[in-house]
């Protein structure tokens, strides 16, 4: 007789071969109860309970998913949140991580809810999932039309497209870290053809070993930051000014909304589990595990270092060359291979679908033909290499509509009959217990997510980007590297172009070159100039450049004698 988990794994086996079911409740499929053959064709049937293959490859428990969702909604984003709380403060980043992260939780609830409900209704009418991966856009389509198939393949595909470029910049930045005998592009290029790799795993059945393996490696890389900011101490002088600008603190707060809206491939996780149905809370309890990360790494970094991390949006770069540092360096890339991974799949599948080749049992005739979708992928994070302000920009832009506005308008609009909610497949949770409640909620999750998400955090974040390409340019051959040090006229010109960058403006910044080098007696003061990336120019100019503070500015800039913010870009 087969175990209960036996008869789990053989429900989606080849992706959930499914049979018509005769009863009216919720589809017996939903809980596993049809033996069937596994993806490689293998009979269930004769196969140990316990062997390599389960336990690496073929996963779809509980557990599984609740590490595929931890593991896959905080990779690259971690080593950002101490810039956003530079740019938003420590009170306010708490507080947001807390509100998006419960925020997040709703709607992946929501959409467990609404493909629970569309895979009840078609199972109902005998349609077969064999080999086929039911993915959020058809989730939409059978139940709202296909007007909102196409909003949502759109925003999805769009956002799981930049998602992956996200994680092919991040791969390149944090490698530069301890290794610069390339500059980011050309690591770029390297890790791109890496992360094609990924063309050859099957489906997220087999990020078993990954996931766990992912959340494993982002933990460490967790507890390192907060640790080695612990170490290091406050930096003599530091400042924490923000909140100080509307742009800087509204681009802050997308950057924690795309934190916790990692739940775009929420379906595809669920296809993948043996029984479906329990899915309902994981993703919560996959935020509550994420939290012990993300609030401790970010206030601890934002708390030693303070303002400067205005001007690193990449944790990794404040922090002194060590054995720890580059350990975490190396399990952060190994975690972005990953979630490359998990972003990647859906498209691969959507890719699959339109080529017709998604019924395709060879993995290799899959992998060459999922190959294309990796190309566009690779061009975008050559022409738009910065790292931090894109998180902020996909966030307003395509997070807030994906895993968040339509969700909750979906399931408004799917439930908004009684008959509808007479039959739903998923009641509301216990402690909502009405549909009003749930209405509210989903109301309010719409309505703040709009307006603060999608347009203030819209406006700051494209502001913060624009700028980033005004700076830096397409196509940055080494976005915000370290200056080289530089001789003669050319040394005068590489401490101008990085206090450019900072917002100083250069007939400032040379009237004070002038004077330090006098100061310094000539050309051999250079060395003095120099030393901790221009930190004497810096303070020379700061002294100099003290602007007033607006009296009626929301968020005034909190001048020093040392340091003012104001006038740096994010």
């Amino acid at each position: 007789m087969l175990s209960e988990k036996q008869a789990e794994e053989a429900i989606v086996s080849s992706f959930d071969e499914t049979v018509p079911v005769s009863s009216p409740s919720a589809g017996d499929h939903l809980d596993g109860k049809e033996p069937e053959h596994d993806d490689d064709g293998g009979d269930l049937h004769h196969q140990s309970e316990f062997s390599l293959k389960s336990i690496f490859w073929h996963g779809g428990s509980v557990y599984d998913a609740w590490f595929s969702c931890a593991s896959n909604q905080v990779a690259q984003v971690l080593l950002t949140l101490p810039y956003s709380f530079s740019q938003m403060g420590m009170l306010s980043g708490i507080i947001l991580q807390l509100l998006y992260g419960f925020m997040g939780s709703w709607t992946a609830y929501l959409i467990s809810v609404l493909y629970v409900e569309y895979r009840t209704r078609k199972e109902k009418e005998n349609v077969s999932f064999k080999n086929h991966v039911i993915q959020w856009f058809e989730v939409l389509d059978g139940l709202l039309g296909p007007t909102w198939k196409a909003v949502g393949l759109a925003f999805n595909c769009t956002f799981l497209l930049f998602g992956s470029v996200i994680q092919l910049i991040a791969c390149a930045s944090n490698i530069y870290y301890i290794n610069d005998k390339f500059d980011k592009r050309t690591w770029t290029y390297i890790f791109g053809a890496c992360c094609a790799t990924t063309v050859f795993i099957p489906s997220f059945h087999n990020y078993r070993i990954w996931s766990f393996l992912g959340l494993g490696m982002t933990t460490y890389t967790a507890w390192y930051l907060t640790a080695a900011a612990l170490v290091h101490g406050q930096d003599p002088g530091v400042v924490h000014s923000g909140p100080k600008k509307l742009d800087l603190y509204f681009t802050g707060a997308t950057n924690i909304l795309y934190t916790f809206g990692g739940h775009a491939v929420t379906v595809e996780i669920m296809h993948a589990m043996w029984k479906p149905q329990k899915f309902k809370y994981i993703y919560l309890l996959a935020t509550l595990y994420v939290f012990t990360l993300t609030l401790p790494s970010a206030a601890a970094m934002y708390w030693a270092f303070g303002d400067e991390l205005l001007t690193h949006s990449n944790a990794f770069s404040l922090l002194p060359r060590t054995g720890w540092r580059d350990g975490a360096v190396i399990l952060m890339l190994i975690h972005q291979f990953i979630t490359f991974g998990f972003a990647c799949t859906p498209l691969y599948f959507v890719w699959e679908k339109v080529v017709g080749m998604h019924d395709t049992e060879s993995v290799l005739k899959r992998a060459l033909v999922r190959l294309p979708v990796v190309v566009p992928i690779w061009f975008l994070a050559i022409v738009f290499p910065f790292f931090g302000p894109i998180n902020s920009a996909v966030g307003a832009l395509l997070v807030s509509f994906t895993v968040y506005i339509i969700p909750a308008t979906a399931h408004m609009l799917t439930y908004r009959s009684a008959s509808a909610r007479l039959n739903a497949a998923e009641k509301p949770p216990v402690f909502l217990k009405s549909w009003t409640a749930m209405f509210i909620v989903n109301a309010f999750v719409v309505v703040w997510v709009f307006v603060v998400g999608f347009g203030l955090g819209g406006w700051a974040s494209v502001t913060n980007f624009v700028r980033q390409v005004d700076t830096f340019g397409l196509f940055a051959k080494c976005y915000q590297c370290p200056p080289p040090v530089q001789v003669g006229l050319k040394r005068k010109d590489a401490a101008i172009d990085a206090m450019l960058m900072m917002g100083f403006p250069r007939k400032l910044i040379n009237q004070t070159i002038t004077e330090l080098l006098k100061a310094y007696g000539g050309n051999d003061g250079w060395i003095f100039i120099e030393m901790d990336s221009y930190k004497a120019l810096v303070e020379a100019i700061l002294e100099k450049d003290v602007p007033a503070v607006k009296p009626f500015d929301p968020f005034p800039c909190l001048v020093t004698r040392k340091l003012d913010i104001c006038s740096l870009p994010t």
